[in-house]
């Protein structure tokens, strides 16, 4: 019987063949001409920051990358190809008559050249896509510094961890990627042309196609070799359950196996390669089931047995020089190192009379500000807003500024254009991108005061000072206050991503930038890219969508667009290398406001170091209830704070500052970009005398320092020394008794640091600017350090820790004895029930006279239409276990110091782990003889106002509390009324367990 012809493909018509090459040019045109688009928009951008050379150098490393490892990876896959088309058998039977792969065999005949040049021309594509986008790991490989310190296991420098071993594993996935692409390929070409054969008992394989994929299948085996070699380096990254490192098994076990592993690998490699050519195929079998159960016995059953039974029963004593290594690798990568961090015991009881801490802590009680930046926002914008299409952010920030000879820190803010609060009839286009163009001002507030009055109906409020544009187009700043130039702002925090403004060049009679009611304004800055040519237009227009760009005639030659306008967004875009922190904050320096961004360099292959996620690290009540931008979520064991950059708020210019010169992660990545990181000698001093340090990578420290401030391996082992940042005890800023109750059930987070400026933890007498946090004990509630960093030039970076062995109240327990302290829950409660919301400010901690002093404002947000804003109503102190709550500061002081506050009960020694204390007094037993019915009343009443309190405090129910103290306090009068002869009253201020979270 005859056997029918293979059937190739259908043959296209000339017609079709013209529709299907117009498609694929459209295709490729609406793929790449965004692309090209974007890039030249790109472009454009960094010329106007001068960092052209930044976005030349990354898409030059992209190109390159692209390129090579497209024609590497793709010629090496047409190599593999062509050597399985030229060991084709020269006849090849089929296996009948409808053998499927004739078929294909002759479509791809027919079509060799598509074939034989589309296919590794595809994986190439593929591969130089995937791999650009690598470009960093490259460029650090290529400019690698030395840290100049080595690893406790192989001595090598950790520059070799972080700059040499990602490049060479990263060589070494791509030639396993070709390896095994290859090995795909050659077999189903040999397949298709006939040296693979299915037909017959167990197939038969060509001896070409045997020499070949022998050779392949051998490469893909010592490029394992080579794998195990690396994988003894990647063991002093290995997270284990307690640590990151080797551990004992990984050391005394894994390692020798790898070694092991490597030699049979080496051994294996060279069986495929002399089988290939002996022509054996049970060498190479047999050498694949040698490593495969030597990979399981070796490589896995070993350091599972020793881990079981000799490791884990013995822990502490095994991983005791890991841990030690642990230790000391996470205290270096994250500048935890003892010249970084003076550690000093503090007793934590007051030490020195009343008296003497007047006088010895005066830069402390002088200093302390009763301002909360995070909830004042709406109050500066209720005050100082001017226009509706002004705003601030929501949390404002703290600096210091030295006005009249004096150092003072102020609350500070731009007063920046807000173009989602214009109404909705005026968010036309003309209105959003060509009028409201910028803001206007720099306001700011002494953070320690506020205007005072009797009846708090005007008083309690920031006493504001601006440096903005008046009326008449001029500038006008304060008296005695902090001068400001040029006050109008095109670049900050609350603009969009898709925010532009198209500023400059307008013709006459156009339409033009709001200044004030009185006058308009024309920009004159350096920053923005030119709009005014036909090229520019189309392509802003198509860039953004929008043909007004194109047609409207207010755009004329001279004209400039204005784009990326956050201090983020534009440092993040000079130095990709960079992460940047999460809260820019706004200070006047010469003059001009400039917005300061703090910069990092990071790394997450740091041997023997702790590897912590960045967001989880960074997170606090502020950023859970989104007041402040989330960092984002990647893990490091290595952080510096290497650079500071500038952004001017008037004209965008970007300037980057090294302030870590001897960082080597930033010295390789100043080898990339030369001539971009300014160094430290260009700072100005006046510049200098604004910098902070910065909250994200103090929330790091904080955290790594909870556990590794630990030096014994055995207590690190154990945690029972670990500690805790607080928990927020003013929960979420806002307390009606409902959100306090609501506020309870939720999640609850760490408390936020607080800038301060107070006496130096050394030298009580200098004043300092500082970030200060408490930290507690873990789990518990008690305090177990107060952590602080200067921030001033002369101590910048020097981190301070009053180590306390006493169980001291924590921020927590502190804030329950002001909520259950008498007088504080009863005008509590009445403001409740005046429909008056209350809002907590931050609660300070500050060592004084030996012992710790806590402050916190207290605001009030009085119901009204919609015009609500926090005022300062009172502020509570502790102190030596009193409570003072006054409408000011220093009256409030004054009742701690001179001993007329309220006296807080000792706490029970007995408490449950958690800083909780035991339940209230039971009622107090009656007098001798009989009780008349108003005494025996009065004693009923405490004991159910007892049963009260007890239950309200469980539920976190501060109305209920609130109630039910007030009940005790009656039923306490009557029983001293009724009862003659008895010596006291009970109790009316029973101890308050801490309300759990």
């Amino acid at each position: 019987m005859a056997t029918r012809p293979p059937v190739g493909l259908p043959k296209l018509s000339r017609r079709s063949r013209i529709l299907l090459i117009v498609g694929v040019v459209l295709l490729f045109g609406l793929i790449t001409g965004s692309r090209l688009l974007d890039t030249y928009v790109t472009w454009l951008w960094f010329g106007e920051v001068n960092f052209r050379n930044v976005y030349s150098t990354v898409l030059l490393t992209r190109l390159v990358l692209f390129l090579a490892v497209g024609v590497v990876v793709g010629g090496i896959v047409a190599l593999n190809l062509y050597l399985a088309y030229r060991a084709r058998p020269v006849f090849v039977p089929v296996s009948g008559p409808d053998d499927p792969v004739a078929r294909y065999r002759t479509v791809v005949m027919r079509r060799m050249r598509l074939f034989a040049i589309g296919i590794p021309v595809f994986v190439g594509l593929i591969a130089g896509a995937s791999a650009q986008a690598d470009w960093q790991q490259i460029q650090l490989f290529l400019n690698a510094q030395p840290f100049g310190i080595t690893d406790p296991q192989f001595g090598h420098d950790i520059g070799f961890y972080a700059f040499k071993l990602p490049f060479y594993e990263w060589v070494l996935s791509w030639l396993f990627v070709v390896t095994a692409v290859s090995f795909i390929g050659a077999v189903i070409a040999h397949y298709l042309f006939g040296g693979i054969r299915l037909a017959g008992r167990g197939g038969q394989l060509s001896g070409p196609a045997r020499l070949h994929l022998a050779l392949v299948a051998g490469s893909f085996v010592l490029l394992k070799a080579v794998a195990y070699f690396f994988d003894r380096y990647e063991l002093l990254l290995h997270e284990n359950e307690k640590f990151v490192g080797a551990s004992y098994t990984d050391l005394n076990a894994v390692l020798p196996a790898k070694l092991i592993l490597l030699c049979i690998a080496v051994f294996c490699a060279i069986a495929f390669f002399a089988g290939a050519f002996m022509r054996n195929v049970q060498l190479p079998a047999i050498a694949t089931v040698l490593l495969v159960l030597s990979s399981v016995l070796v490589g896995a059953a070993w350091p599972a047995v020793l881990e079981q039974f000799s490791v884990k029963p013995n822990a502490i004593q095994k991983e005791a020089q890991s841990i030690t290594r642990n230790i000391e690798a996470t205290r270096q990568s994250f500048g935890l190192t003892d010249d970084k961090v003076s550690t000093k015991p503090y007793e934590g009881k007051q030490t020195v009379t009343n008296d003497q801490i007047k006088t010895n802590d005066a830069a402390t009680l002088g200093n302390i500000r009763l301002l909360d930046p995070a909830v004042l926002s709406r109050t500066f914008t209720q005050f100082t807003q001017l226009r509706p299409f002004y705003g601030f952010p929501n949390k404002l920030d703290v600096d210091r500024y030295k006005v009249d000879e004096k150092l003072r820190d102020y609350i500070v803010a731009v007063r920046e254009l807000k173009l989602d609060s214009l109404p909705q009839g005026q968010r036309d286009w003309i209105n959003q991108h060509l009028i409201y163009t910028h803001g206007n001002g720099f306001v700011y507030a002494e953070a320690n005061k506020v205007n005072a009055d009797a009846d708090q109906t005007n008083g309690g409020y920031p006493d504001f000072k601006t440096g903005e544009v008046a009326p008449d187009g001029s500038v006008r700043n304060a008296d005695n206050g902090i001068k400001v130039d040029q006050p109008r702002t095109y670049y900050g925090e609350l603009f969009g991503t898709n925010d532009y403004s198209i500023v400059g060049g307008r013709p006459q009679g156009s339409a033009a930038e709001y200044d004030t009611d009185a006058k308009s304004y024309s920009y004159t800055g350096a920053g923005g890219v030119p709009v005014g040519s036909l090229l520019n237009k189309l392509a802003f227009a198509a860039y953004y969508g929008e043909r007004n760009i194109l047609f409207n005639q207010s755009i004329a030659d001279d004209s400039k667009i204005l784009f990326k306008r956050t201090p983020r967004e534009r440092v993040q875009a000079v130095a990709p290398w960079l992460t940047v922190d999460s809260d820019p904050y706004p200070a006047v320096v010469n003059g001009r406001i400039t917005w300061i961004v703090d910069g990092y360099t990071t790394l997450d292959n740091y041997p023997y170091a702790q590897r912590t996620p960045l967001s989880d690290a960074t997170n606090d009540s502020l950023t859970a209830d989104g007041v402040v931008v989330s960092q984002i979520n990647k893990p490091v064991n290595y952080i510096r704070n290497s650079v500071k950059a500038t952004v001017d708020a008037y004209d965008g210019s970007v300037s980057l500052y090294a302030i870590d010169e001897k960082d080597p992660v930033l010295k390789a990545w100043m080898g990339v970009f030369p001539g971009t990181v300014k160094p430290a000698s260009d700072i100005s001093n006046e510049l200098r005398s604004h910098f902070r340090y910065p909250e994200d990578l103090f929330k790091v420290q904080r955290q790594i320092l909870s556990k590794y401030h630990v030096q014994s391996p055995s207590d690190f082992y154990s945690g029972v020394s670990y500690w805790a940042p607080p928990q927020d005890p003013t929960i979420d800023n806002v307390t009606t008794a409902q959100a306090q109750q609501d506020a309870a059930n939720k999640r609850r987070d760490a408390q936020p640091p607080f800038y301060v400026l107070a006496g130096d933890p050394t030298d009580a007498s200098k004043v300092r600017f500082q970030l200060t946090s408490p930290l507690v004990r873990e789990n518990r509630e008690f305090m177990a350090s107060y952590v602080s960093v200067g921030s001033d030039p002369d101590n910048y970076g020097k981190i301070n820790v009053l180590q306390l062995n006493t169980d001291a109240k924590g921020p927590q327990q502190i804030q329950t004895q002001f909520l259950t302290s008498d007088n504080v829950s009863r005008e509590l409660n009445l403001l409740t029930q005046q429909k008056t919301t209350v809002v907590y400010g931050n609660l300070l901690t500050l060592p004084v006279g030996g012992a710790l002093l806590y402050v916190e404002p207290v605001y009030i947000e009085r119901a009204s239409n919609n015009t609500s804003y926090p005022q300062l109503s009172k502020v509570l102190v502790w102190y030596g276990d009193r409570v003072g709550y006054a409408s000011t500061l220093s009256e409030a002081l004054e009742q701690v110091l001179s001993g007329t506050g309220s006296v807080v009960p000792p706490q029970s020694n007995n408490n449950n782990g958690n800083g909780q204390t035991s339940t209230p007094p039971s009622t107090p037993p009656p007098t001798n003889g009989s009780l008349s019915p108003d005494l025996q009343k009065a004693i009923n009443d405490i004991d159910s106002a007892l049963a009260d309190i007890k239950k309200a405090q469980q539920n976190s129910d501060f109305t209920a509390l609130g109630q039910a103290y007030q009940k005790l306090d009656d039923a306490s009068k009557r029983f001293k009324q009724y009862n003659t002869g008895a010596p006291s009253a009970p109790s009316t201020a029973p101890t308050s367990p801490t309300p759990s979270g």
